[in-house]
Parts: structure tokens; C-alpha cells; sequence
């Protein structure tokens, strides 16, 4: 007789953000997959729950997701959580829920917390139709590819971003989107110093801390529905070239970021963009 895999969604931040059902099945389940042991024990040492933990995470191997599969093949009843939020939700469970379904076991989802849904709450801005698109790559055609289609699209989208690159991200997205475009920083979801940071993208680049920590999740407003995006003037965009060059972003980067927001070609941009640099030289 197969067993079952139970997806369960832990808290975000606060400890008490968990049904009862969810606590009720990790006491049930043989064996907790855990992402990180060492937070997922506060979890259980919190709600009582004496379980046996083992890590399942990004870098675990395909032996080791083959022995569970085995295990459960063989009738055990594993719990698999992330370090906070749902799982499967940027994480590689997908991969085990997936092989585990050609297998025929039983798989069930338990929900609860999720930082998209809610980071899209307490943002205040426009959520009937939006997206989600975790971590975005960290550099290269395919983040310019990412981040060109996000400030086109007039859905809302939620992205996740580590503290030490939420900085560039949003520096990113300013020389993209529209200048009056919305956007909501929130960090710490549901914990006690949580944070939201909303306005457009200069306003929250003007009021973010030095020294960011914490979880973060970032609300982009979709663009005017129905509407294109405004055509910038010529001082609009020696303002983003001035800007750019004054926070030391090398003139390439700003020629490529600047022409394909602007859809000219990147030889044009970068003529300018040396224009401009000697001129404030001068």
C-alpha cells in the first residue's frame, strides 16, 4: 500500500499563522521535509509537534529524492515543508510532487500562508489580475528580457529579492517603468517590524534604509490598461542618463537598460550617454 506526501504551508514570520490541520499533520506524518531543520524545529518545538526532521531541499540529490520516493512507495507518510510560506512556491519540491504522482502516491495539499497573497494585501495596489515571478536572474539577456516584459504588462506582478540586491533591482525597474508607476516593498510579512514601502520607484529608493534585512517581496503596479506608456521627452531622458551616470552605473549598462526601455538602438543610446558624460565633465 503507497503512501501519501502532504504539502504543508508553514508561517511566513509569525509562529501562530498555521491551521490546525497543519499542525495535526506533521504530528500524524512519519518524517518532516524540511528545507532548513534548524528553522522548521522552532516551527515544531513551538506547536509541540515531536516529528523527526531530515532536509529536502535545492541542493538535495536524486538519490536522495529516489529514497523517498521509495519510502513512500512502501507506505510512509512524509510532511514536506519550506522554510516559510508554501512550498513548491520557488523551491524545487515540484520535482518530488511530480515523480511522486507518475508513482501513484497520494498527495495532498494543505494551505495556509503565502508571502505573494500576502504582500499583494498590504500593498494597496491593483490586484484582480497579477502574476508571480519569483526570483528574478541575476543579470544577463534573460534578466533584461524579465524585467523589459514586466514593465510593459498591465498586470500586477509580486517578485521575491534577497537585501543585498533589492538596491540594483529597483534601480532596474527606474530607468523602465513610466516615472508615476507604483511600486510596494514589503519586508518582514506578518513578523514584528514588518515594513511596506510604497510610492513610485524613486520615492521608495529615496526612503529605503541603508541596512535592509529580512524577507523581502516586491508589488510592481501594472501599466495604464488601455492606455500606452507616456513618450518621454528629450530632457526626460538626459534626466535618466544624468541620474544613472551620478550613481555610478557604467555608460554600456546604461545605453543597453535605457534602449531597450526606449527601443532604439543601443549604438544611439551609448553616443549620448558619452555626450552626457563629457558635458558634465565640463
Amino acid at each position: 500500500m503507497s503512501g501519501k506526501l502532504s504539502i504543508v504551508a508553514t508561517p511566513i514570520g509569525s509562529l501562530d499563522d498555521i491551521t490546525i490541520r497543519a499542525i495535526r499533520t506533521m504530528r500524524e506524518a512519519h518524517v518532516i521535509l524540511a528545507e532548513d531543520t534548524r528553522r522548521t524545529r522552532i516551527l515544531t518545538s513551538h506547536h509541540g509537534v515531536e516529528t523527526r526532521l531530515r532536509a529536502y531541499h535545492a541542493h538535495s540529490g536524486d538519490s536522495i529524492r529516489a529514497g523517498i520516493l521509495r519510502e513512500l512507495v512502501d507506505g510512509a507518510h512524509f510532511a514536506l515543508v519550506t522554510d516559510a510560506g508554501t512550498p513548491l512556491v520557488s523551491d524545487p519540491g515540484y520535482e518530488l510532487v511530480d515523480e511522486a504522482r507518475e508513482l501513484g502516491i497520494t498527495i495532498e495539499h494543505l494551505p495556509g500562508a503565502s508571502a505573494v497573497l500576502t504582500a499583494l494585501c498590504v500593498a494597496g495596489l491593483r490586484c484582480d489580475d497579477f502574476r508571480f515571478v519569483g526570483f528574478l536572474p541575476r543579470g544577463g539577456a534573460r534578466r533584461r528580457a524579465v524585467l523589459d516584459a514586466l514593465a510593459s504588462s498591465e498586470t500586477t506582478t509580486v517578485l521575491f529579492e534577497s537585501p543585498n540586491r533589492v538596491r540594483d533591482t529597483l534601480d532596474d525597474l527606474r530607468s523602465r517603468l513610466a516615472p508615476e508607476r507604483r511600486i510596494a516593498v514589503c519586508r518582514e510579512l506578518t513578523k514584528r517590524h514588518e515594513e511596506v514601502i510604497r510610492g513610485t520607484v524613486a520615492d521608495v529608493l529615496a526612503r529605503l534604509p541603508e541596512e535592509i534585512l529580512g524577507e523581502i517581496s516586491v508589488v510592481v503596479e501594472g501599466a495604464e490598461r488601455g492606455e500606452d506608456e507616456p513618450t518621454l521627452t528629450e530632457d526626460d531622458v538626459e534626466r535618466r542618463i544624468d541620474d544613472m551616470l551620478a550613481r555610478g552605473i557604467a555608460p554600456k549598462v546604461i545605453a543597453k537598460s535605457l534602449a531597450d526601455a526606449l527601443g532604439v538602438p543601443t549604438r544611439e543610446l551609448y553616443r549620448r550617454v558619452v555626450e552626457r558624460t563629457s558635458a558634465r565633465a565640463t
